[in-house]
């Protein structure tokens, strides 16, 4: 979550300092006051602004400067020079702006400036709907109710969530949250009075049945009808179970939702020995944030090596070593057998200790209403370029939403956060007629004891990984390629790189 950064260090910027010590493209930090502010100039123009991402609090002084850009090193969260506003997810909230003079060869730094809400875009086509409902409580759900109201739709805005708590920092619940390193009122996106004072009537602990597409109405479980003129599938996607005998035992637990994570949490109080089923990321994080728990934690799972699939071989052999320096036991190319009791049972006839067992096998998309709808469902909801269904006025986004990719050519669907926040926006943007193409590169990361791994790109397939750096020694960019060309790129300590990866494969696609 946010980082503590301290006093404010650098230059005093009241103070002034030379044109000459900014360079054009150049990035400064310094300080006004007791705020740390970032200088940035593009030709004759200079900007100043928070030095630290609203979303993480990255240094921003670090991340990559692209046109009126500036774009976060940590998880590429993007803002706009002139006016703060966050740009792109992970950010929500805008940066902070001071004004800035230059006189006398010297840039001077002013009074911070009064934030003003964003003007909403022009250009939309078609009729302003005036009822939106959304379904779903998760990351492109929560974005694009956001982004409604930051667009300054006045329109009723219904949201629908099935979960018992308002929409939280799901990527935390596996990593510093779990691992006791963050404050419970950190994991909401926003407090609940946000609901309230932007008007999103958000209905916890309700569960749609069905949409009728015709009729423009979701009928809930309990009968109820909401009509709407444009609707956002963001249903997400919901664990695989585990099914072997013992699986509905108590100690044996999946992680998704906050209550999932919470009840992980309190059984880990008094756990000694943990068994975590699947080395994925969500699996493999459990398994780092345990150990901060002093947990002793085995690892079983199907795959020769962790997360080869995604990442290659190189990278799976030094997952599975930094895991295994921190004291993780893995039981690879196993299965599970059977939970009798307090043990476990794997396919090779060994068995485990375990007094708590969190299974990460895997999730599902959750397309049943899509389907139920008379939707285009292929692996997925099939969406165009503007994350609309084949049902106008109806769009989807998130892990449910499979859509043409410009990047790699292929349809896709990805499971990650920022892509499903970013996709939440676009949609939001397209339910009030802007006719905005989804053209983010799909980005994700994740954190493994101190060693964050970013990820930008989809590459399914590849014909080559090229490594620059050293792996082992956690310094590296490896370009993940088909046909000559970068489909993805995975870095650990390697931040400008990866943002400009980003950057390149935006820019390879013509608008």
């Amino acid at each position: 979550m946010a980082q503590d950064q301290g006093k404010s260090t650098g230059p005093d910027l009241i103070q002034g300092i030379a044109l000459a010590d900014l360079p054009d493209g150049g990035k400064l930090a310094g300080r006004c006051g007791d705020d740390q502010v970032l200088l940035v100039r593009r030709g004759t123009d200079v900007f100043a602004v928070s030095a630290t991402c609203t979303h993480y609090g990255g240094p921003l002084v670090d991340g990559l400067v692209a046109d009126d850009t500036v774009r976060c090193p940590w998880h590429h969260a993007c803002f706009d020079l002139r006016t703060g506003e966050a740009l792109r997810a992970p950010a929500l909230n805008p940066l902070a702006c001071w004004a800035v003079e230059q006189r006398d060869g010297r840039i001077f730094v002013g009074e911070k400036l009064k934030r003003t809400a964003p003007k909403p875009r022009s250009g939309g086509s078609g009729q302003v709907p005036e009822k939106i409902v959304i379904i779903g409580g998760g990351a492109a759900g929560f974005a694009a109710a956001e982004m409604l109201r930051r667009e300054r739709f006045q329109g009723s805005i219904v949201m629908l969530s099935n979960d018992q708590s308002p929409p939280v920092d799901r990527p935390n619940l596996s990593k510093d949250y779990l691992a006791g390193k963050a404050p419970e009122d950190w994991i909401p996106l926003r407090g609940e009075k946000f609901y309230s004072k932007n008007n999103i009537d958000l209905r916890l602990n309700t569960e749609a049945m069905h949409v009728d597409a015709r009729a423009r109405q979701v009928i809930l479980a309990d009968g109820g009808r909401i009509p709407f003129d444009r609707l956002l599938l963001a249903t997400g996607a919901e664990p695989v179970r585990l099914a072997v005998p013992g699986a509905d035992q108590p100690h044996v637990r999946t992680l998704r939702s906050f209550a999932d994570c919470t009840e992980i949490i309190a059984r880990a109080a008094t756990a000694r020995r943990a068994v975590v089923l699947g080395a994925s990321f969500i699996g493999l994080e459990v398994a780092a944030s345990l150990r901060a728990r002093a947990i002793d934690v085995h690892v079983v799972a199907p795959e020769k090596r962790p997360m080869e699939r995604i990442l290659g071989p190189q990278m799976g052999d030094f997952i599975r070593a930094l895991h295994e320096e921190h004291g993780v036991v893995f039981h690879l190319e196993q299965t599970l057998s059977s939970i009798e009791g307090g043990t476990v049972r794997l396919s090779g006839g060994s068995t485990l200790a375990a007094d708590l067992v969190v299974a990460g096998i895997g999730v599902r998309p959750r397309t049943g209403l899509a389907e139920k709808a008379g939707l285009v469902v292929d692996r997925g909801v099939a969406v165009d370029a503007f994350l609309e269904t084949s049902e106008p006025g109806i769009f989807a986004a998130g892990d449910i939403a499979r859509w043409p990719d410009p990047h790699s050519g292929e349809n896709i669907r990805v499971e990650h956060w920022v892509v499903a926040e970013r996709q939440g926006q676009t949609a939001a943007l397209n339910m009030l007629g802007h006719r905005e193409k989804y053209v983010a590169v799909p980005f994700f990361w994740s954190q493994h004891y101190d060693v964050p791994i970013n990820y930008v790109g989809h590459a399914e397939r590849w014909e080559e990984i090229v490594v620059e750096g050293d792996i082992a020694a956690r310094d590296c960019l490896l370009r993940f390629k088909r046909g000559g060309r970068t489909l993805a790129a995975a870095s650990i300590f390697r931040d400008v790189e990866s943002l400009e990866a980003e950057l390149a494969m935006e820019r390879a696609v013509p608008v």
